[in-house]
């Protein structure tokens, strides 16, 4: 059973309600799934030790919120290469957080990324929920 890690970083709740659909879609697939928020990680260590992460943040004025970017510098140390990769987020106008997030991921960490970040308004609008959970079960098919 592989293991994937889910950080997010949350201004409203609606990245965590994502986060936790993601993981669910992973644990659906038999794998296990952690979710911590982005404060909970204090070095790139703690990134360690799993088969997967993916990483959450909202978009607010056009760019992911500061936490997410002081973990992304954290990461670069963690060896993340070749391990399974997602990115997600929430966002009211434009959604330029998880692109930026997942494109770090792919070509500055080198990590197996799915085919591409979510990006939800919210999960509770429009297939919301089974988009997030699709998005775990696309994960779990990677590792």
């Amino acid at each position: 059973m592989a293991k994937a890690l889910i950080v997010y970083a949350t201004r409203t709740g609606e990245t965590e309600k994502i986060g936790n659909l993601i993981a669910e879609g992973i644990r659906f697939s038999g794998h296990e799934a952690e979710l911590l928020k982005v404060t909970d990680i204090k070095k790139g260590e703690d990134l360690k030790g799993y088969d997967a992460v993916i990483l959450g943040s909202p978009t607010y004025h056009g760019e992911m919120v500061q936490g997410m970017k002081t973990l992304l510098f954290m990461a670069e140390k963690a060896e993340l290469e070749g391990k399974v990769g997602g990115a997600f987020g929430s966002f009211g106008w434009s959604g330029e957080a998880p692109d930026r997030i997942f494109e770090t991921m792919k070509n500055i960490f080198k990590m197996n990324m799915v085919s591409i970040p979510l990006r939800l308004k919210s999960a509770n609008l429009g297939g919301g929920m089974k988009m997030a959970q699709d998005y775990g079960r696309e994960i779990s098919e990677k590792l």
